[in-house]
């Protein structure tokens, strides 16, 4: 599931003056595999942060953006010598940098752990929601899907981007809104290239309640009134009980 279109910038070259940043080179290769023909390589002249001119090995030569750029782009493309160095360099700098990346980086993955809970929805016409949260996972490309009862879930739910950690690793999270039923079995689907088959996490009910705030208050308090009845009534037996023994009966005629 690894990404089929990734950029590698390869040198980037400043020239500042006293005033402030003024122009700079960027040379990168945009690919899709290793191979050369998937391989495409761009080195960009900027002026003040405005593209003056560009050297795309798909085109060939040079194009200018500005009117400056039109004529360096003229000057550099009647340079044989120079643009066969640029052509070769798809293949010397690309090409190589882009094996290193395959074989020490992209080709590399971290297996993703989950995480089920559930929360109350801020505003939903479902009382309950579940969230599924998928941590530490490399490379970032994942599905993340629910099944409810063996069937796949397709209303109701929604996903965060895949959001970078700053660490290579990569965390998102997929909500589900619904009301429970009993009896049922809900599961998070998780696909990712470093899994062989996909990760089914099931929900566990008795890990948390399902049942939004208002009614458990409701429970609550219908509790706390059930056992304050039984206290007083167990009180009540008590004093009857203590004031039976101390009773004195008189016989009658």
């Amino acid at each position: 599931m690894a990404s089929s279109f990734l950029c590698l910038s390869l040198l980037f070259i400043s020239l500042s003056t006293a005033d402030g940043f003024k122009m700079y080179m960027m040379n990168h290769c945009v690919f899709n595999s290793t191979e050369l023909k998937d391989i495409e390589y761009m080195v960009s002249y900027y002026y003040n942060k405005i593209e003056v001119t560009r050297f795309d090995s798909d085109v060939g030569k040079f194009v200018g953006y500005t009117e400056y750029g039109v004529r360096t782009a003229e000057y550099w493309n009647n340079q044989p010598g120079y643009l066969t160095q640029l052509k070769a360099e798809k293949e010397t700098v690309c090409q190589h940098n882009i094996g290193v990346y395959y074989s020490n980086i992209l080709s590399k993955s971290a297996k993703p752990y989950v995480r089920l809970h559930s929360t109350t929805p801020a505003s939903s016409q479902h009382p309950a929601m579940l969230v599924c949260s998928v941590y530490d996972f490399f490379p970032s490309k994942i599905k993340v899907s629910w099944l409810r009862d063996g069937q796949e879930v397709t209303s109701d739910v929604t996903s965060t981007e895949e959001m970078a950690d700053g660490d290579w690793y990569y965390q998102t999270h997929c909500y589900l809104g619904y009301t429970p039923r009993s009896g049922e079995k809900i599961s998070c689907v998780v696909e990712h290239a470093s899994l062989e088959k996909p990760l089914i996490t099931n929900w566990d009910p008795s890990s948390s309640s399902f049942m939004p705030k208002t009614e458990r208050y409701k429970l609550a308090i219908g509790a706390s009134g059930l056992l304050l009845c039984l206290i007083l009534s167990l009180a009540g037996f008590i004093y009857y009980r203590q004031r039976a023994r101390g009773r004195i009966l008189v016989p009658t005629n």
